[in-house]
């Protein structure tokens, strides 16, 4: 990662979430006053098919949506895993989803945090979650979006549809936040 621009992948299967976390960084990323890019893969995605969003943050001018060699990945299970540990830029920051992902990552260059984000989404009571758990690990690890924006773009995100689906992430969000944290 390099202090003016940071590339950022989201990768899980279809229906887990994916493309809605990268917009809900992208919003965070903007509330914090950050230049974004987002772009997402729709493909042949389906629920079930692989899908992923990416994500670029900057201070100053992004020349490029698009990300060849992630700075940091958040992964939701291990296909991703598989495909995005070898082009991680060096010294990069993998998110693991250690629920749904039964290796360990092989690159030492890479930092990485782990958390059982499908558990925990369990034991809030919807593994729909598990992308806002996950989002929560990955801003407690790296410091990139702040929790306050994050939760105002959660809100943002899911207040047409309900108070609870809100309240419901929000907590996600947070129970992530305190897994890496605490």
């Amino acid at each position: 990662m390099n202090d003016s621009e940071t590339r950022i992948v989201i990768a899980g299967f279809g229906g887990q979430g994916v493309v809605l976390t990268g917009n809900v960084i992208a919003r965070a990323a903007m509330i914090d006053g950050r230049n974004v890019t987002l772009m997402v893969s729709y493909g042949a995605e389906m629920r079930g098919g692989t899908a992923n969003a990416t994500v670029v943050l900057s201070d100053g001018p992004i020349a490029s949506p698009y990300v060849e060699t992630p700075d940091v990945a958040i992964v939701l299970n291990r296909p991703s895993l598989d495909r995005f540990e070898p082009v991680m830029a060096p010294n990069g920051h993998v998110i693991v989803n250690r629920s749904l992902i039964d290796r360990d990552v092989e690159r030492e260059d890479l930092t990485v945090t782990s958390v059982e984000a499908t558990s925990i989404a369990h034991e809030l009571g919807n593994v729909r979650a598990t992308n806002m758990v996950a989002m929560g690990a990955f801003a407690g690890a790296t410091k990139l979006v702040g929790a306050e924006a994050l939760a105002e773009a959660v809100r943002l995100a899911f207040q047409e549809k309900s108070a609870k689906l809100v309240e419901l992430n929000t907590r996600a969000l947070h129970a992530g936040l305190d897994a890496v944290t605490s």
